[in-house]
């Protein structure tokens, strides 16, 4: 084990400890009812996962199968859950929770929610909001975004403090670890913005931020030139591609233009970039002409892509 992997390692063990001594005094204050956080955490699995056998709750859970099969005989003594055998498979059982074991939830919930607010209160508001948001980016990165809610994404136009240093940052290393870039294309970036925010005119420029409780995921901008709209900062974090977000950033990029009456979109892109490519093609970009750049990286071509918005050729000496 390198030092590098071995000094992550203990890092995350000695978090381990802290967080499981934060949610055994959380605990403590459940526990004034008859279950153990096990327990609790059989019946609300219960409660929200459909089709829901003990083999499907032991793969959620990680809980052993005897472990979990005496939990379950308590609830059916209880009287909190049932079950009935599977439609679809003879051998299987299907749980289910009763009224009264709904009822018991409710009231658990309650208590966690009241005891986990009560944590929460003597924190600044910037803190809590940045413990939720590292909170989510923890699950997010170990379940390798399939704990993501698309419904839990929105995406805002007001430029908040920081969002432009963030997403600066989020091209650097991005574009540093996907494609190999060097640090002048972040420089590159630091310096449009620069710019937008010395020019910037809410009436024809625009900047998008995904976000995710909080954490920016992606963005795209426009920034006016004349009657031409340049496509700028278009960039979706990895954990949350594959989801429809980056063609809807380009959507509403193009319908912004379009209300505008711009007389055309151009973007400036790179050669390897195939994805970005493949959309922008999808949405009616083509390709206008290109350009060596090794400044980024040796042997990059850059490439400059528009699309009319009218039945006119745009007229490129305007700016």
């Amino acid at each position: 084990m390198n030092l590098k992997l071995a000094t992550e390692v203990a890092l995350i063990r000695s978090f381990n400890r802290f967080y499981t001594n934060i949610l055994g005094l959380i605990d403590q204050h459940i526990l004034k009812s008859e279950f153990s956080l096990s327990e609790v955490r059989v019946l609300h699995e219960i409660e929200k996962t459909p089709d829901c056998t003990s083999k499907v709750l032991s793969d959620i859970l990680s809980m052993d199968a005897g472990y979990l099969s005496r939990i379950i005989r308590k609830f059916e003594k209880t009287g909190f859950i049932k079950r009935e055998q599977s439609e679809s498979d003879g051998r299987a059982y299907n749980l289910y929770i009763t009224e009264a074991g709904r009822k018991r939830m409710t009231e658990l919930n309650r208590a966690s929610s009241k005891q986990i607010a009560e944590f929460l209160k003597p924190l600044p508001e910037t803190d809590r909001s940045f413990l939720v948001r590292n909170m989510t980016e923890i699950e997010t990165i170990l379940t390798e975004g399939k704990s993501i809610k698309p419904e839990d994404i929105t995406i805002r136009t007001d430029i908040h403090a920081g969002d432009i240093g963030y997403i600066t940052y989020m091209h650097g290393w991005i574009y540093r670890d996907e494609y190999g870039y060097s640090t002048a294309f972040e420089q590159y970036v630091a310096d449009s913005f620069v710019e937008f925010l010395e020019h910037f005119d809410a009436d024809r420029d625009c900047l998008w931020c995904a976000e995710h409780h909080g954490t920016i995921v992606g963005s795209i901008g426009i920034v006016g030139h004349g009657d031409r709209a340049q496509l700028r900062w278009f960039l979706v974090d990895p954990h949350y591609r594959d989801m429809g977000l980056g063609k809807k950033l380009l959507e509403q990029v193009i319908a912004f233009a379009g209300k505008k009456s711009y007389g055309s979109i151009y973007l400036d892109t790179a050669s390897d970039l195939d994805k970005a490519i493949y959309l922008y093609e999808q949405a009616g970009f083509h390709k206008m002409k290109e350009k060596p750049n090794d400044a980024w990286r040796k042997g990059l071509m850059e490439l400059e892509m528009e699309m009319n918005l009218t039945t006119e050729e745009p007229n490129h000496d305007k700016k």
